[in-house]
């Protein structure tokens, strides 16, 4: 009992959404959508995902998934003991990463004009998409360093890493908004990519104490394994950028920039804000469970607790931006962003399922099973852009919400079936009667909504926000002890 205590301890200390850290990046992130909501309204947030969709797409697509994969190879030798092997793997890697930076940075430059006419049909932006070349090798040498920092489980280094970049980023990011407005996106960008290639450069080599010398052959052959993962890996996260990216287009297409912009503010919200839980587990949950693939009960127990702590720290949080979606947009943003509300309504919905199969798809990435992954990239990433493509064509912003919900749901079921089939995965019994009330409660505080009278409307919705906390708290309170876990935290921080 006290083993497992310590294991559910072990999934809340990694997630740490209740240190100082995680809080600094969730003010940064809100500082900075403030900032450019307010310097340079919806169209300046539409042009500043416009530019930083490709650009995630051309980082990831020439990176041949190498920070995902390192990691993998990484955790897996210093969990044996072996720092030696290690420490290899880290010099194969910085040897592989300076290669397809340069790939990245001379493929943004030659294409800067397709890409231009592409996503603005116009070819105004050429120049800018030549800079953003910059930012592509940024991107990828703090990956790789950020890569190392989790391998190693190094996680307060890499949290650092993160919030350090990101805050000295936002510092410089505010006067070029000020003084340069959309002119300013451009060297926004790149600074912020720059900062974070800098803090994760120095927490990396603090963390590395001895350097292996390998050669080019010694690369190539013992690369291998890596680069035919990473391959994988990439390949299916190219896809999923890709999507992102043809939908941002699409609604640029039909909407304009402003629309642009009011998409972009409500998938910030979805994958940041709510998105941060998955993020911030992410960093500590999968080394730990590649570690044990080979264990299918220990897979289970993983995934189960992963999953378990998820659901419960997410309901609340769900039930909140659904009851205060306006009022939450209008404080992230600004009140012209009123438009993405039924999307964040809607779409937030779909993280319930989101937060259970993203757990259990880890199990794939894993297992190494690069075939099965890929097919199920392309398979779920070709109904989401179906969905969202239809949705937003017939019911706009908020046809774009509800066609992610029902594909969360499809997600959901769909990497079920495939990993019960594939290696015997089978959730634990015990889970399903938590998440069930977990959704009703959600459920119910989405129909409240619709409520007319404004006193009985947010009545039910604070009601529910204190329930599903409560509830909350009392489970992972049996689980993990969680008054004295709190108490433990607090006298660190002291």
């Amino acid at each position: 009992m006290e083993d497992e205590k310590k294991s559910y301890q072990q999934v809340m200390k990694a997630t740490s959404l209740f240190g100082g850290v995680q809080v600094l990046r969730i003010l940064v992130t809100v500082i900075r959508s403030k900032v450019m909501a307010a310097l340079l309204g919806p169209e300046g947030v539409g042009i500043s995902n416009l530019l930083t969709r490709p650009l995630q797409l051309i980082t990831t697509a020439t990176q041949l998934g190498l920070d995902k994969s390192a990691v993998k190879e990484i955790s897996s030798k210093y969990k044996q003991g072996d720092e030696v092997k290690a420490y290899r793997m880290i010099a194969i890697l910085k040897r592989l990463v300076w290669i397809t930076a340069l790939i990245g940075a001379v493929f943004t430059i030659v294409f800067s004009g397709v890409l231009s006419k592409f996503t603005f049909d116009s070819y105004e932006y050429t120049y800018t998409f030549m800079w953003l070349g910059l930012a592509v090798v940024f991107n990828q040498l703090a990956m790789s360093n950020l890569a190392v920092l989790q391998g190693l489980r190094k996680l307060t280094f890499l949290a650092k890493a993160n919030i350090y970049g990101a805050i000295a980023g936002l510092l410089v990011t505010i006067p070029l908004y000020y003084y340069f407005k959309l002119d300013g996106i451009l060297p926004a960008i790149v600074a912020t990519s720059g900062f974070v290639f800098l803090f994760a450069y120095f927490f990396a080599k603090r963390t590395v104490k001895a350097h292996a010398s390998v050669t080019n052959s010694v690369v190539l052959s013992e690369g291998k394994p890596m680069i035919k993962l990473g391959l994988a890996l990439s390949f299916s996260s190219i896809i999923g950028l890709t999507v992102a990216y043809l939908i941002l287009v699409f609604v640029r297409t039909k909407g304009g920039e402003i629309e642009a912009g009011f998409y972009g503010a409500g998938i910030v919200i979805l994958n940041t804000y709510v998105g941060l839980i998955f993020n911030a587990m992410s960093t500590d949950y999968y080394p730990r469970l590649a570690a044990v693939c080979n264990d299918l009960k220990a897979v289970v127990k993983t995934v189960f607790e992963q999953a378990f702590i998820a659901i419960l720290l997410i309901t609340p949080i769900v039930i909140i931006f659904i009851a205060f979606a306006p009022l939450l947009i209008t404080l992230l943003y600004s009140a012209e962003f009123e438009p993405s509300v039924s999307l964040v309504r809607w779409g937030i919905l779909g993280m319930l399922f989101k937060a259970v199969s993203w757990s259990i798809g880890y199990v794939i990435i894993a297992k190494g099973d690069s075939e099965l992954f890929t097919k199920t990239a392309i398979g779920f990433n070709s109904v989401l852009l179906l969905l969202n493509l239809i949705g937003y064509h017939y019911w706009g912003l908020e046809g774009i919400g509800v066609s992610l919900l029902i594909y969360f749901v499809i997600h959901y079921i769909g990497v079920c079936i495939l990993t019960y089939y594939r290696y015997g995965f089978k959730m634990k019994t015990e889970f399903y009667p938590v998440f069930l009330i977990c959704l009703l409660l959600s459920v119910g505080a989405f129909g409240a909504t619709y409520i007319q009278e404004e006193v009985l409307k947010y009545g039910i919705l604070v009601g529910l926000i204190v329930i599903s906390s409560l509830y909350s708290f009392r489970l992972l309170d049996t689980k993990i002890g969680f008054k004295s876990f709190l108490d433990t935290i607090l006298k660190r921080k002291k």
